[in-house]
């Protein structure tokens, strides 16, 4: 049996404990905390190019908003039948309004979020011709938090900890993400006996998610944060289990999941490392998918999964959304359904 077969052999047994647990999912608290922001798009054709200047014009045919960073993160909680609390940080500006009604439209409650006025809603303004994106346009104020502000956070975190399950820490580097914040978020979860999963940010100093239970980086973010040299590590066919260990070691993680696009992931548990395979069968926007793979793997993993097993849920919901444009949920009939179809043999 080659490689490839027994990668099939383990998703097709995967797949049957996963369809027949879905329904654990349902009714599971996950305490989110991070960046929120606004994603917007102005969608159309391209036929000719400005007289003004050597740019394209774009003829509007569409506008479009949706939920963006740790917003994604809950309303993939909500839309796989989990219950979303989610905490951060909003302006008093109509982009925070429409923030809200979005949010409300997903499930998702807004009465934990926090209003500084100091500092405009993030909101990512997408220009696209079709699938391509010609201009991106931020709005945003990228500096920490307040410690007035912040404590209202952490304060809010640690009210709602009693109701949480299992605590999701989206770090999008906008702020809210400070050494202080995840530390005492840590510390309050190893109290209340809840884990503590982070999405991290590569321009964050790595060592403000020391001691987390679970990490999960995407393969650039992990050499990035690991600090080893990437040029001596290129041409290495086990770099990334050097890199992961890296991790595990430097930060004093329990555990990390490094998610590497087409080849699938690598899951570290302390020494143990298990690579799972891909289950996407096409890409057209990977824009959101690691929050549906923090989303899916927390909720699996309050539901009494395995890590392992998790992490294969997680893997088929990525699925699911990077075959779609922009942040989107992944639903739990869109999980069943794209699981059933991969039965036959799966996109290696």
């Amino acid at each position: 049996m080659n490689v490839a077969q027994v990668q099939i052999k383990k998703l097709l047994l995967a797949k049957e404990k996963i369809l027949s647990g879905l329904d654990r999912l349902t009714g599971r608290r996950v305490l989110i905390v991070g960046d929120l922001g606004l994603d917007q798009y102005v969608l159309g054709q391209v036929r000719r190019i400005s007289p003004e200047a050597p740019v394209p014009v774009l003829e509007v045919e569409k506008e479009d908003q949706r939920l963006g960073l740790a917003t994604n993160v809950a309303q993939n909680v909500a839309s796989l039948g989990g219950t979303p609390l989610l905490v951060g940080v909003i302006g008093a500006d109509q982009a925070a309004e429409e923030l809200k009604t979005l949010l409300s439209e997903a499930n998702v409650s807004t009465e934990h979020l926090i209003v500084d006025s100091s500092r405009p809603t993030t909101r990512k303004l997408r220009v696209m011709a079709e699938h391509h994106h010609l201009a991106r346009v931020d709005y945003e104020h990228r500096q920490f938090l307040s410690t007035e502000v912040e404590d209202r956070l952490l304060a809010k975190v640690e009210a709602l900890l009693e109701l949480a399950e299992v605590v999701a820490l989206e770090d999008y580097a906008k702020g809210v993400v400070s050494e202080r914040c995840v530390q005492k978020i840590i510390q309050l979860c190893s109290q209340a006996g809840k884990p503590v999963m982070i999405d991290p940010h590569r321009q964050t100093p790595p060592f403000y998610y020391r001691g987390a239970d679970l990490m999960t980086p995407n393969r650039d973010e992990a050499y990035d944060l690991s600090g080893l040299d990437f040029d001596d590590l290129r041409e290495k066919p086990d770099s990334l289990i050097e890199v992961g260990q890296a991790l595990v070691d430097k930060l004093g993680l329990k555990n990390l999941v490094i998610t590497e696009g087409k080849k699938g992931m690598s899951l570290f548990e302390g020494k143990r490392v298990v690579q799972l395979p891909t289950c996407a069968r096409q890409v057209f926007d990977v824009t959101g998918a690691g929050d549906t793979v923090i989303a899916a793997l927390a909720l699996a993993w309050a539901s009494g999964f395995s890590l392992a097993e998790a992490s294969t849920l997680a893997n088929f919901a990525a699925g699911v959304v990077v075959e779609k444009v922009g942040c989107v949920p992944c639903t739990q009939e869109e999980l069943t359904s794209y699981i059933n179809e991969l039965v036959s043999e799966p996109i290696l």
